[in-house]
């Protein structure tokens, strides 16, 4: 409370306004906008109840202070800073965070710096929670990983007076010697799967042969059409060469012996 000098100068203070009407209204009042808050010091003393606003409140000039807090969202750039992966990547992040201020009261008497404060704390937030993290979950995983990191946030700023609203991971540098194992490792996988691709292929394709052996071996005469149609194919693409065919049963004849 007020000491006794204080509430002399509280009680002078109001009389000299009070014998200088209307005159002195005019520098005992202040408007605060819709978004903003104002918080006043009498004598250094916060004065009890919520913060003043929106529209017009009364401050005594001789003796009150008041400090504006706007309310409206805020938008942080968290600079890049090194972090460790739980497999023991080392990388540099830089993340975004948007935050509002809900208490302006206990944020003007608990905090000097906000902006230097959330960025510490978010720094140090992420390098806890990503230790705890792999390399590809923040790859695939940003938006969890924000929300993560936004909720322990909460935890913390909400003493301050602050409501973080969202935290995002923006960017992601990795070392040189990560991006060259990186490429390496994409690489092989690239030619596994070709491999694969081909594999697949020379399986269908046997597939498809044998069926047509089984189709060709039931019908002799299937199989003669289809000699045929191989000589033909043989003489539209080299029209100079001379082919001489020789019956099927020829080479039946021929299969038993070999």
């Amino acid at each position: 409370g007020l000491g006794v000098c204080e509430w002399l100068l509280t009680i002078l203070s109001f009389l000299f306004i009070v014998m200088t009407f209307p005159i002195s209204v005019w520098f005992c009042m202040k408007v605060v906008r819709e978004y903003e808050r104002a918080i006043v010091f009498r004598l250094g003393h916060l004065l009890p109840g919520r913060a003043r606003g929106p529209g017009l409140f009364f401050f005594l000039p001789c003796l009150d202070t008041y400090h504006k807090v706007d309310l409206r969202l805020k938008t942080l750039e968290i600079p890049f800073h090194q972090v460790v992966t739980k497999d023991m990547v080392t990388l540099e992040i830089d993340a975004v965070c948007y935050y509002r201020l809900e208490n302006a009261s206990l944020l003007l008497t608990t905090l000097s710096s906000i902006s230097t404060a959330i960025q510490l704390l978010v720094q140090t937030t992420t390098k806890r929670l990503l230790a705890h993290r792999a390399f590809s979950e923040l790859l695939l995983d940003r938006k969890s990983i924000g929300q993560e990191i936004k909720v322990a946030l909460d935890a913390v700023t909400g003493c301050w007076g602050i409501k973080v609203e969202r935290t995002e991971i923006n960017n992601v540098q990795l070392p040189a010697e990560v991006c060259q194992s990186l490429a390496v490792e994409a690489e092989a996988q690239r030619r596994a799967k070709v491999q694969v691709i081909a594999a697949e292929g020379e399986k269908a394709a046997s597939e498809s042969l044998r069926m047509a052996a089984e189709i060709l071996s039931s019908a002799p005469a299937a199989a003669q059409l289809r000699y045929l149609h191989a000589l033909h194919s043989l003489a539209a693409e080299k029209p100079t060469a001379f082919i001489l065919p020789l019956p099927l049963d020829t080479t039946n004849m021929v299969s038993p012996g070999t």
